[in-house]
């Protein structure tokens, strides 16, 4: 096949891959969905703020601009959590015998396009298509944490068109607009088996990213990126168990609305290379977790949803999240490059307002990963992760002080950790175009 053929080829590839990515269901077992970056994981996501492919435009616009004429990265990720829940003495004894969850996080699939385009020698356009908001928890209709998780999901498909500006040769600028739409499925046990509220909706939200990279020295990259706070405006249905106590006469099933405050996050990351095979990097890392606060759901007239006499009400009430991590890559030879790295990170979840519907803690990340070279214009990426994960405890009775005790008692223990498994291509297209002299060009 020709090289133009091979250009019209993967062009079409990728934008068939893009397709899928914007229209596949994302599901993993947490709320925020790190996994954006195949090349970013096989480090532990250290300084993927400053650059080093195209997936690190998620956090840092600026970065495009090491990336000449065309680009393509394409990827998903792989999660597969554990979170076995066994309750413990302090719960209601009439829920007890209804015993744990095995596991109530579900494996899922988490998808990520990345598309940046050099249109003069110092200005770029990008596009990212991601899910970096995701939950996914599975539960019998009989177990102890039941009036505190149900089934539940959460997904979010987000579309960042960017741009980017080289000032000069050591600062580049960049910026661009998310354009988020969520999907909420949200189910709770009542009283017994049966008797579930189940809530049902979906709504956009749009909110801002910005970045700023930093070159002091030909082997030295700082990258400061910034993805602002996102407001969803979620509108669905509650919907109550047909003929029971909490339909009359005062519950309010039926349209409803509410207000999901998402968190900003500023990433600073900074590669230096070591000679002529090794790079070592590092990423600091904090979320705006606490402004989601707690989460009330009105009807469309503006006053509160109410179950029974009950305002419905999710009290998230998280503290701000951080995530530190270092990293080394070791380029082999021109075609094989191995990376590394560990990380630590401090979940927004606390043990004063832990559930069970999402059993988060403090957490080691150790990652590895490749890059083979494959052809001048292509190279795929692979990288794998382990989490070891805080045992959580969750305490939710009206001497606990947890914001979520609704009058039942649910006292339990928690054993977690996850594998994540990532794979992606990187395609530059220019590098596939022929070479065409004009006859007016000297």
């Amino acid at each position: 096949m020709s090289r133009l053929g091979w250009m019209g080829t993967l062009r079409a590839g990728t934008a068939l891959g893009i397709l899928v990515i914007a229209t596949a269901q994302a599901n993993a077992g947490a709320f925020a969905i790190r996994e954006q970056s195949t090349y970013g994981q096989g480090t532990s996501f250290a300084g993927v703020a400053a650059g080093g492919s195209p997936s690190s435009m998620f956090w840092n616009p600026a970065t495009m601009t090491q990336f000449k004429g065309i680009v393509s990265e394409n990827g998903f990720s792989v999660i597969v959590p554990k979170a076995s829940q066994t309750p413990q003495a302090g719960t209601t004894p009439t829920l007890l015998p209804f015993g744990g969850v095995s596991n109530s996080a579900e494996t899922g699939a988490v998808p990520n396009g990345y598309t940046t385009y050099q249109i003069s020698p110092n200005l770029w356009l990008g596009l990212s298509i991601n899910a970096p908001f995701a939950l996914s928890v599975s539960t019998p209709e009989t177990w102890a944490g039941r009036n505190y998780s149900g089934d539940s999901t959460i997904r979010s498909y987000n579309a960042t068109p960017s741009i980017a500006y080289r000032i000069n040769d050591w600062i580049s600028i960049g910026a661009g607009v998310q354009i988020q739409y969520m999907n909420v499925n949200f189910t709770q046990g009542l009283t017994l088996p049966g008797q579930d509220l189940t809530l049902k909706g979906r709504g956009y939200g749009f909110g801002g990213t910005a970045g700023v990279t930093l070159t002091p020295t030909p082997t030295t990259s700082i990258g400061l990126g910034y993805r602002s706070q996102i407001d969803q405006n979620i509108q669905g249905t509650m919907l109550l168990p047909v003929g029971a106590a909490f339909n009359v006469p005062f519950s309010t099933p039926g349209s409803v609305e509410t207000t999901l405050k998402l968190p900003d996050i500023v990433s600073l990351g900074i590669r230096q290379q070591v000679g002529l095979q090794w790079t070592v990097m590092g990423t600091v890392e904090w979320a705006n977790w606490s402004r989601i606060g707690t989460v009330t759901v009105n009807q469309l007239n503006g006053a509160p949803a109410l179950v029974g006499t009950n305002v419905f009400r999710v009290p998230f009430q998280y503290d701000d999240g951080w995530f530190f991590s270092a990293g080394a890559e070791y380029r082999w030879n021109e075609r094989l490059t191995l990376r590394g790295g560990v990380g630590y990170e401090i979940s927004p979840i606390t043990d004063q307002v832990r559930t069970p519907r999402l059993p988060d803690n403090d957490r080691f990340w150790a990652s590895m990963g490749l890059s083979w070279k494959v052809a001048p214009f292509m190279r795929f990426d692979l990288a794998y992760t382990h989490l070891w994960i805080k045992d959580p405890n969750i305490n939710i009775t009206a001497a606990s002080g947890n914001p979520s005790f609704a009058g039942a008692n649910y006292v339990g223990t928690v054993s977690a950790h996850s594998d994540l498994f990532s794979a992606s291509a990187v395609i530059r297209f220019d590098d596939l175009e022929p070479s065409v002299k004009k006859p007016f060009m000297k």
